[in-house]
């Protein structure tokens, strides 16, 4: 029997596993059924052949046996989904139009969710849908017009799916590259700790008669003014200095990124947004703490190139690396966009169709 546990390689929701596989199930069910009422007709037997083909291609796009666990992603729930959908249309397609009468109240719900209002083929259902519930029956025409609708609205649902895979795939690889950004950083400050070091020199004195040297780890105390600066610099840095802004300025964002989760809505699709969000903010808290105390030692906020204690320097790191929520507020917004669009259906009224269409009884 195949698995039906969890596989340790599962990307994505195991439910949605299951739920095409059950579906799978389910419609390879209804072709079984369709075969048997129509033992005699070609065209029926055919399709239902290539129907059941897809439903294995699906069962087989989500099941473990053939990939190797790291090349498993998200992305082979579409591709059963997309298996599935085929299916589907093949099993519409082989139905008579008696047949496809009972099914049209989800066929208009499922091209509503993904068709908007104003899309021709949409308005073209909705009028079939006016008419058969009327006349209850269909002529082939305005079934192979259902069909194309059904198809269009498959086509949008599975584009859906593909912007959010990419979308995600997009952050996941700048987030790696601003993880080896942030690393390089670090290990740049504890090889070369006093090439750029994070240290402030505020005066001390009466008529600033001296100075201190103020680090993220160490201090220097008091420093006769005519003293070289460069020189207790680099006895004030230490290795460490990098390394202690980054983790301070990781720890804010990631309180940032547990703050903002708070807005973001859960999502059907396999792919986890929220997740990659949230650890893109980590490494670029890192870097932006980094960043924001060079512009404060290099004079760029009037009035804060002074810090005179370490606490002040590890309090600063804790603002700048929080305030990456200023750069990424617009990747959340396309997320939350993204994944709202994906699960809302496409409320509105669609255009009136004109009158005759409406009470005009079919065509025989």
């Amino acid at each position: 029997m195949p698995d039906i546990i969890p596989h340790p390689s599962e990307f994505g929701p195991w439910e949605l596993r299951e739920g095409v596989r059950a579906r799978a199930s389910e419609l390879e069910a209804l072709l079984i059924e369709r075969r048997e009422r129509h033992p005699d007709n070609s065209k029926v037997q055919a399709l239902a052949v290539e129907a059941v083909q897809e439903l294995n291609k699906a069962r087989d796009a989500v099941s473990h046996s053939g990939y190797h666990r790291w090349y498993k992603t998200g992305a082979h729930l579409t591709v059963g989904q997309i298996h599935l959908d085929t299916a589907h249309n093949l099993l519409l397609r082989l139905s008579l139009a008696e047949e496809v009468i009972p099914m049209m109240p989800g066929i208009l719900a499922f091209v509503q969710e993904h068709l908007p209002p104003s899309d021709p083929r949409r308005i073209k259902v909705e009028v079939i849908d006016q008419r058969v519930r009327q006349a209850d029956s269909i002529t082939p025409s305005d079934l192979e017009s259902v069909l194309d609708a059904v198809g269009c609205a498959r086509g949008a649902s599975i584009r859906k799916a593909l912007q959010i895979r990419n979308f995600a795939a997009i952050v996941a690889w700048v987030t790696v590259i601003l993880v080896l950004g942030a690393g390089l950083v670090a290990l740049m400050g504890v090889v070369r700790d006093n090439t750029l070091p994070l240290c402030f020199t505020p005066p001390l004195g009466v008529g600033r008669t001296g100075y201190q040297v103020v680090c993220p780890v160490e201090r220097i105390g008091f420093i006769p003014a005519d003293s070289d600066i460069n020189h207790y610099l680099n006895l004030a840095t230490t290795p460490a200095d990098y390394v202690v802004v980054e983790l301070v300025g990781l720890v804010a964002a990631s309180i940032s990124a547990a703050t903002s989760l708070r807005k973001m809505r859960g999502t059907t699709t396999p792919y986890n947004v929220p997740v990659v969000l949230a650890a893109l903010k980590l490494p670029m808290g890192a870097l932006t703490a980094v960043l924001g105390l060079l512009l404060m030692r290099g004079g760029f906020v009037p009035g804060l190139a002074a810090l005179d204690s370490s606490a002040q320097i590890i309090a600063w790191a804790i603002v700048f690396g929080y305030s990456q929520q200023l750069f990424t507020r617009l990747v959340d917004s396309q997320a939350e966009t993204l994944v709202h669009a994906s699960s809302a259906p496409r409320v509105g009224t669609s255009p009136p169709p004109p009158s005759s269409g409406l009470v005009g009884q079919p065509t025989t």
